[in-house]
């Protein structure tokens, strides 16, 4: 029987030795390659020795995560994408000393590492400026201003044909447009940035909410109205559950674009602290270590919220089964 497969006893079979060994050779040949270049104080004078060496352990390495993948078990959920992650740094790492690229053009992923640690004061400082206070506080705006007017155009049937087209064209506008008109009117303090935040997310949570509570079944509807439920129960009951998925993808959405919109808001004036302004400051002076490792804390922030919400959805709005 194939590796992940259903055993007649009903348990998932976990990867065994099929994927743990092209994985683990694949990882430690990389690796051992990796710590061969940093020993060596000129980089090789024939890189393509080394680049092929680096495909074959990457093909290696896919063999083995093609057979990590296979089974529906939490290891072939995880394994895939942390190696995938790993064997890519790896990788990485080795063509870079290998070719001998300059740090000022592409740092390798160990200077990048590097470079994280030793400038981790300031860093989490312009995190905590950029997401708390710019992104987070912005998408928070953002979302109960944009349900508020998603709840005011489902009640007043005007509001929809006057206002969600012009709400749907505003989403359009690009954040490069609209973000240095907002921060010179606002000034260069944190607040400006969570207004580009909150109007970036505010539209696309307004259509897709209205979207939502439009999409009701009428029989379901009119089995409320036939059991004399009042407009707060059929709401309540109906519109909302309904709705749910629709907000939750608009969410998730506004929260990559709640990120972005930071940190391109700050491109445009700062006053000192935030990502934007930190790699901005950086390339300039071609330290592009700290660059990357401002980028890599951006996506790390950005996955956990995206993490969050996916978490929120699976517990306030579940996929029903067999769906």
């Amino acid at each position: 029987m194939a590796s992940g497969a259903v055993t007649w006893r009903g348990a998932v079979r976990r990867p065994g030795l099929g994927a743990a060994l092209p994985l683990a050779l694949s990882t430690l040949g990389l690796l051992g390659l990796a710590v061969a270049l940093s020993r060596q104080e000129a980089a090789p004078g024939r890189p393509l020795p080394w680049l092929v060496g680096v495909l074959a352990l990457l093909l290696l390495g896919v063999l083995g995560i093609r057979s990590a993948a296979r089974g529906e078990g939490r290891a072939a959920r995880v394994l895939p994408a942390a190696f995938t992650l790993l064997l890519t740094v790896l990788g990485v790492e080795v063509l870079l000393r290998a070719y001998a690229v300059p740090a000022g053009l592409i740092p390798t992923p160990s200077r990048v590492l590097t470079a994280l640690w030793e400038a981790r004061t300031v860093l989490l400082l312009d995190t905590f400026y950029t997401f708390v206070l710019e992104a987070l506080l912005g998408f928070l705006a953002g979302t109960v201003l944009g349900l508020a007017l998603a709840l005011l155009v489902v009640r007043f049937h005007f509001l929809e044909r006057g206002l969600l087209p012009y709400a749907a064209l505003f989403s359009s506008v690009p954040i490069v447009a609209l973000a240095p008109v907002v921060v010179k009117a606002l000034g260069l303090e944190w607040p400006s940035k969570a207004v580009v935040v909150a109007i970036t997310v505010l539209f696309p949570v307004v259509v897709n909410a209205v979207r939502g509570l439009q999409a009701a079944q009428p029989l379901h509807l009119d089995l409320l109205h036939t059991y004399a439920a009042s407009p707060a129960q059929t709401f309540r009951n109906v519109r909302v559950p309904t709705a749910l998925p629709f907000v939750f993808n608009a969410l998730k959405v506004g929260s990559t674009l709640a990120l972005i919109s930071a940190i391109v808001a700050e491109f445009f004036g700062t006053n000192g602290h935030g990502l934007g302004f930190r790699i901005q400051i950086e390339v300039g002076r071609f330290n592009l270590a700290v660059v990357w490792a401002a980028i890599v804390l951006a996506s790390v922030v950005g996955l956990a919220f995206f993490g969050l919400i996916s978490v929120l959805e699976r517990r306030f709005a579940p996929v029903p089964q067999g769906s």
